[in-house]
């Protein structure tokens, strides 16, 4: 039987070009979360299914998630998101930690579901919490980290647009217009659809008395100033608080985030491309994420970002570098001199210069070639007379531009770019 070269559906191949822009990606969001004090930690891809059914259902464990037997018999799942492993590791060590903690992690997930433009089954994602701070001040790092990851991707103010609420700001709305607690899980699923294509189908399913609650709900947040309320006074602080900072941000009493688990703020991060025009990734402040493990409340803010979409969004704003090979020089071998030309990589190397060596014997030009297509920026000639003089030829294949001289001479040309 032939086999396919096709990937796992809805997963990604990344090959040596994929991970260069990977890396760049990566590199971006470590550099911008360790400048603010943020240490990267790691979990196993594979976690008890029970972790998962705390905060979900046995449907949605049967249908979005990679769940099996394993050998022992135990049921375990493929990581869907961070937020579970993250509470098990620092409820696990409660009391031996130094808070705040600042931690970050970008780990692979699986979820078994649609694939569509900007989402498929298989996703790195960014993850960033602050553990063990209550204050103001940890909810605006967090939305400040989100905008310095965007700004560091060379995106501009009107190329995005951070929306932010409160969880404690709708729970007061909706008493206000009738919606008891009972009510408040299934409104707040609705409103995280508000401007998605299935928010109709979803109020469609309400009875009449909760749609027309749900229209005055919507009406009355459009044209009155919510953050006066007493639930909107932290928000509103927050806000403040950002603007003085540069930090642009916009009201939206409908963004909710979801998720059950979310206590204060919440904010999304839209793209404002029109092709694109979608919540890129969020997040917010869930201060009882550790009592499933019997440990005491830990007040969290924080977000995830997901690698799918932040591609989508540097494509389509044109942000996304020439990215070229780690491998600065590559040393192609003419006729006899394969020896030699190890020599000369084995020395550029001494010098930190990221080298790769070409002894195949092949045409010139094939070997050019191979340069290019790996994005090398120089190639250096190792033949017979330059052996004898002692003198190599470096050529920028990006201009054609040829330099001759000993290898000390022309590494310093590489550093120099």
């Amino acid at each position: 039987m032939k086999l396919s070269t096709d990937s796992y559906k809805g997963a990604r191949d990344f090959y040596p070009e994929d991970k260069r822009l990977q890396k760049y990606l990566f590199g971006v969001m470590r550099a911008v979360c360790e400048r603010y004090g943020y240490e990267e930690y790691d979990a196993p891809i594979l976690e008890p299914t029970d972790l998962y059914l705390q905060k979900g259902n046995q449907e949605i464990i049967n249908e979005q998630t990679y769940t099996f037997t394993d050998r022992g018999d135990r049921s375990v799942t493929m990581r869907t998101e961070m937020t579970p492993s993250v509470a098990r590791m620092v409820a696990g060590k409660r009391q031996e930690l130094g808070y705040p903690l600042r931690w970050y992690s970008i780990p692979q997930c699986w979820r078994y579901e649609r694939t569509q433009r900007g989402r498929g089954r298989e996703f790195y994602q960014l993850n960033v919490d602050i553990f063990g701070d209550a204050s103001i001040e940890a909810d605006v790092e967090a939305i400040r980290i989100a905008d310095d990851i965007m700004k560091d991707y060379g995106a501009s103010a009107d190329m995005y647009d951070i929306r932010v609420s409160s969880r404690e700001l709708l729970r007061e709305l909706l008493r206000q217009h009738g919606f008891d607690s009972t009510m408040e899980s299934t409104i707040t699923s609705v409103l995280d659809s508000y401007r998605k294509p299935s928010f109709d189908k979803k109020r469609t399913k309400l009875d009449q008395d909760s749609q027309t609650k749900l229209i005055e709900l919507l009406d009355y947040i459009q044209q009155e100033d919510v953050l006066q309320l007493e639930s909107g006074k932290r928000l509103a602080s927050i806000i403040d608080v950002l603007e003085k900072q540069d930090v642009k941000v916009t009201l939206d009493p409908t963004i909710t985030r979801g998720f059950d688990y979310y206590t204060g703020m919440v904010f999304e991060v839209f793209d404002t491309h029109p092709d694109n025009n979608r919540s890129m990734y969020g997040g917010g402040r869930y201060d009882n994420l550790l009592e499933a493990f019997g440990a005491e409340p830990l007040p969290t803010v924080g977000f995830g970002m997901g690698d799918h979409t932040l591609q989508c969004f540097l494509e389509l704003h044109e942000l996304v570098p020439a990215l070229q090979s780690p491998t600065e020089v590559y040393v192609i071998a003419i006729g006899q001199e394969a020896v030699t030309a190890s020599q000369v990589a084995t020395e550029l190397r001494s010098k930190n210069i990221n080298t790769a060596l070409d002894s195949t014997g092949r045409k010139l030009e094939k070997c050019i070639k191979t340069a290019d297509k790996k994005s090398i920026p120089f190639v250096l000639f190792v033949g017979e007379t330059e052996r004898k003089e002692n003198r190599y030829t470096l050529r920028r294949l990006s201009t054609g531009e040829e330099v001759k001289g000993p290898v000390d001479e022309l590494a310093q040309v590489v550093f120099e770019g």
